[in-house]
């Protein structure tokens, strides 16, 4: 079992430095500890999930006092947080975003801020994912909503025991005047995902191509994150690093294991 401790807690993101969600989420782990530390990309890392980069050097600058910026991906950050930038002990709490824009359903493959406290997990280290849901109505100013609950949230779910290889991945719903309460959820999936790629053309005359999803929740399944963001509710996920299928793991034991 893992009890999360705020006392030294790393910070990261996978929208930036810059991003105005990462300082949201650095003044809330100010309220929980003095020891904060953070390590994020140096530009968006966005749909990166849980790249490694591999195939050319790393660099990092610091910004600040415990605050530094990374050429790579989030586990990248959480990589040289853990191993190489933060001296001596490693951090007691991950929190990782406040992304800008949820991280619902089948989102969660393809996210580097889920995939960052998936590294920070696999260290050994407590880790959540706050992710802020965007619609029409809060474009501009997204963060209303997370700025207002995601200390209250964070520090009910670091009261609570987690059993080994679970991770928290939290998301707050578009209208802060709308919020109803947090429901503790399971992973939802979209019945209406529609991907587009679009071709432009550049002053060449080359085609290039942006890929997109327009997405729906539709009638989502209830209990998941998804039915907890449609009814204005802040959705809390628990996800576990093992993918193993077992139903299917103990059909096949059963019915393929031979020796040759």
């Amino acid at each position: 079992m893992m009890q999360p401790d705020p006392r030294r807690i790393l910070v990261t993101n996978d929208d930036g430095i810059n991003a105005p969600g990462l300082e949201i989420l650095e003044r809330i782990a100010h309220e929980l500890s003095d020891d904060v530390w953070t390590v994020a990309p140096e530009v968006e890392q966005s749909g990166k999930g849980h790249a490694l980069t591999l195939t050319e050097p790393l660099r990092y600058r610091q910004i600040s006092e415990r605050r530094f910026a990374v050429t790579g991906t989030p586990t990248d950050c959480v990589m040289l947080a853990t191993h190489r930038i933060i001296p001596d002990e490693k951090p007691t709490l991950l929190l990782s975003g406040i992304n800008r824009g949820g991280n619902l359903a089948e989102d969660m493959t393809y996210s580097g801020t889920i995939a960052a406290a998936m590294e920070g997990t696999i260290c050994g280290i407590p880790s959540i994912a706050l992710s802020q849901d965007v619609d029409k109505r809060n474009r501009r100013n997204p963060f209303p909503v997370s700025e207002k609950y995601a200390l209250d949230v964070v520090r009910n779910v670091i009261a609570e025991s987690w059993e080994d290889g679970i991770l928290i991945n939290v998301n707050f719903p578009t209208d802060v005047s709308a919020v109803r309460g947090i429901r503790a959820t399971h992973q939802g999936f979209r019945d209406e995902a529609e991907l587009f790629i679009e071709e432009r053309q550049d002053l060449r005359n080359n085609n290039y191509y942006w890929i997109g999803f327009r997405r729906a929740y539709g009638t989502p399944m209830e209990s998941t994150d998804l039915e907890a963001m449609t009814e204005d509710y802040i959705s809390v996920t628990p996800l576990h690093l093992d993918l193993t299928h077992y139903t299917t793991y103990n059909s096949l034991r059963k019915n393929i294991n031979r020796d040759f």
